[in-house]
């Protein structure tokens, strides 16, 4: 009879531990001592300007006082925004090639590798000025990227690729967006797996903490991929509220009782 309390006390000693706790499922908690790799001094540095990579679809558009005389830099049924989604996106826009160049009509290859949407403009809007238009002509540029393309893997609603066409998206809503991390995901340890020029860097964001908002990775960018890892009592199997321990201790004392009846009646 002690033995099978004992057995009762340590199972429930296992399970207990093994349940989730409310702490590591509420985001943006304040928190004394968070430690993070991420929070900036100024707070200017939060999120610095997108620099144009490869395979990065640009939306141009110019626009002039005569605007036939530019038609031809504009994609064909421009009017009709309703058309097209991230599919229209891809056939009207301007990928950038291995070599960082973008092809225009009439202005032929420019290197915008590195660069800003704001470079860009500028940069497009002196070149048209200089070969092919004058002052008067009231020339104005205007360069997106078009969509914002992120993936969300690992424990979140719906894993995948996603398109959001805005500028700037958090961490937050490009979550939501692929459904909510659910109770065995690691709110407080996110990866960030971001491209830069040199290769990938991972990156970590402890969604529970509110310092969080304070990091220069609280906004993803174009091609981050958002890996959210299952806590270990998802390994484990066993459960993750105390509703769920409790029915996973009834289960194995079940099996212990009906296995000691039977080996009793041998």
């Amino acid at each position: 009879m002690k033995r099978i309390k004992l057995l009762i006390i340590l199972l429930s000693c296992i399970v207990v531990s093994s349940c989730i706790p409310h702490k590591d499922t509420v985001y943006l908690q304040i928190k004394e001592n968070s430690t993070y790799d991420s929070i900036p001094n100024n707070l200017n540095e939060v999120q610095k300007p997108y620099r144009i990579q490869i395979n990065d679809i640009l939306n141009i558009r110019v626009k002039a006082l005569d605007q036939e005389t530019v038609s031809i830099l504009n994609p064909a049924g421009e009017g009709n925004l309703n058309a097209g989604s991230a599919e229209r996106a891809y056939f009207d826009g301007f990928t950038v090639d291995l070599h960082g160049n973008v092809r225009i009509p009439t202005l032929g290859y420019i290197n915008v590798l590195g660069f800003t949407t704001e470079e860009i403009e500028k940069l497009i809007e002196e070149k048209l000025l200089k070969e092919q238009f004058k002052e008067t002509a009231n020339i104005f540029v205007t360069v997106k990227l078009a969509g914002l393309r992120y993936t969300a893997n690992g424990e979140v609603g719906s894993p995948g690729s996603n398109v959001l066409f805005t500028e700037r998206v958090n961490i937050f809503e490009a979550i939501a967006n692929v459904g909510e991390i659910p109770i065995t995901g690691d709110k407080k340890d996110v990866l960030i797996i971001r491209q830069y020029p040199q290769g990938q860097k991972i990156h970590h964001l402890d969604l529970t903490d509110i310092k969080v908002m304070n990091s220069p990775y609280y906004y993803i960018q174009p091609n981050d991929i958002i890996y959210v890892k299952p806590l270990v009592q998802k390994s484990i199997g066993t459960g993750t509220t105390a509703i769920s321990g409790i029915a996973t201790i009834a289960s194995i004392l079940s099996l212990l009782t009906t296995g000691i009846l039977l080996f009793s009646r041998l």
